[in-house]
């Protein structure tokens, strides 16, 4: 790539930016994402709560609180037309001192102006009536049964599928290094060459100051806070069957206990702010953190069943604000800046209004032909006995399982590979269909996954990347 000329770029293949992607595409827009990394999904939005907020928490007539109930809205929807995993499972407020009865009400009254249908308070005993396992010290709650959990891998690759079979370009391992302003619009230098384009959507998560400040006087600032998480086997997944928050402090929502669309439980965040933008290592006082208090709300959890942990960093804005739209004085760059919770809850509904506020500026005219759905991807161990065996006899690969723990058979690795924007990495892989999620985190089932890797891409063991280029598994004379 030496020199590309768009309408719009968009930089970051997040879920934030991928939903832009998809809503521009329904306009007759030259429109290109830029990922520096070899996947979408590969920054905030892998490592995070995944969690459909109902939108009590945002501030009355924020755009944060019109976009997390708007998003909240659309999401079952979207699952649907896109065939990602939704539940709307319900989450729970948990107040643990009378004390805090004002500002439980408070939080319930302001969800209720923020439009969150069917919000409720209800008694400690009510709580541990829907939630038996919810801590005998709760005396109240808010109930949010509007309230749920996605995949978040899902939702970021369906939306990413869908763009691109509706004309965006995608361009990974390509990282902008510089912005200018010019006469046609930007000029984005890349390593992979030059970039023009008349309009720029800033959806960088962490670095999104960076590149906002490359081209506005009105500086931004972008603090990443870090959050560990622990990852329970499936043996634990019904500990909870409702998302499980604790009344929000100075650093939000605090750490929440939750079963995940797959049949996990989830215990994390923590909320740390630190200056490296590239730092996820989990610590032991982080994960320490999590663990005690999480066990606040909810007793007896298992934590012996822990598979995994790991952590993410969220792109927190010095205000606390989300930044959208136009900057003040760089016409034509947009921002979608400052995307921390519940930014992933409100991807759907942001990526439509940024989009339309795009298009109005372009007058871009919707397409004729925009296609709203797209096939999600085959699951052969929840198909039907007649219709696997159906499936296996036409094609023999879905027969073949490699991953034990989430049964996943040769068939679905191989096309999480052939799709649009297909799998070039065993996190690739892993993120559109899980194998490697299970007990054994990818011991059992790494070398056969990379096996059908190198062969369906044409290179050989020796270069198949966990992720990024240099992440290569095997090293030594070739």
């Amino acid at each position: 790539m030496s020199s590309c000329i768009y309408d719009v770029v968009v930089i970051g293949g997040g879920v934030t930016g991928c939903s832009v992607a998809r809503e521009l595409s329904r306009y007759h827009l030259h429109t290109c994402l830029l990922e520096r990394e070899e996947d979408v999904c590969s920054g905030t939005s892998k490592a995070n709560s995944a969690i459909v907020h109902a939108g009590y928490d945002a501030a009355n007539g924020s755009l944060k609180a019109m976009l997390n109930v708007q998003g909240n809205e659309m999401m079952e929807q979207l699952s649907n037309d896109l065939q990602f995993d939704f539940k709307r499972n319900g989450s729970m407020v948990l107040c643990f001192d009378e004390n805090d009865l004002p500002a439980l009400k408070e939080l319930y009254e302001r969800g209720v102006k923020n439009g969150v249908p069917g919000l409720a308070i209800i008694s400690g005993d009510e709580a541990r009536e829907k939630e038996p396992n919810v801590s005998d010290t709760v005396v109240a709650a808010i109930y949010a049964p509007t309230g749920g959990i996605v995949c978040p891998f899902g939702l970021t690759i369906a939306m990413a599928e869908n763009a691109y079979e509706n004309g965006v370009e995608f361009k990974m391992n390509t990282e902008v290094v510089q912005i200018e302003k010019a006469d046609f619009g930007y000029r984005l230098i890349t390593n992979n060459g030059e970039v023009h384009a008349k309009y720029v959507v800033n959806a960088a998560g962490v670095y999104a100051d960076v590149f906002h400040n490359m081209v506005s006087g009105k500086k931004l600032q972008i603090i990443p806070r870090r959050g560990d998480y622990c990852l329970l086997d499936k043996e634990a997944g019904n500990h909870v069957s409702h998302t499980i928050f604790q009344l929000p402090g100075k650093y939000g929502k605090g750490v929440l206990v939750s079963p995940t669309v797959h049949g996990n439980l989830l215990v994390g965040p923590t909320a740390i702010d630190i200056e490296d933008k590239e730092a996820t290592e989990t610590t032991a006082e982080g994960l320490a953190e999590a663990i005690s208090k999480s066990v606040r709300s909810v007793k007896n959890i298992p934590f012996r069943q822990t598979i995994t942990s790991f952590a993410g960093l969220r792109a927190h804005e010095a205000n606390d604000e989300f930044v959208i739209g136009e900057a003040e004085d760089a016409k034509g760059f947009y921002d979608a800046a400052g995307i921390e919770s519940p930014g992933l809850s409100c991807a759907p509904a942001l990526g439509k209004y940024l989009a339309q506020m795009i298009a109005e500026a372009a007058g871009a005219a919707i397409k004729g032909d925009f296609k709203a759905t797209r096939k999600g991807f085959i699951k052969a161990a929840e198909l039907p006995r007649e219709e696997r065996a159906k499936l296996i006899k036409e094609h023999p690969e879905y027969g073949t399982i490699i991953c034990r723990c989430e049964n996943i058979s040769e068939g679905e690795i191989i096309d999480a590979i052939r799709r649009p924007l297909g799998a070039v990495s065993l996190d690739g892989i892993k993120r559109r269909v899980r194998a490697g999620m299970g007990r054994c985190q990818a011991g059992f089932c790494t070398p056969r996954t990379m096996e059908i890797l190198a062969k369906e891409l044409g290179i050989t063991m020796d270069d198949v990347c966990k992720n990024r280029t240099g992440s290569e598994l095997l090293k030594g004379d070739k």
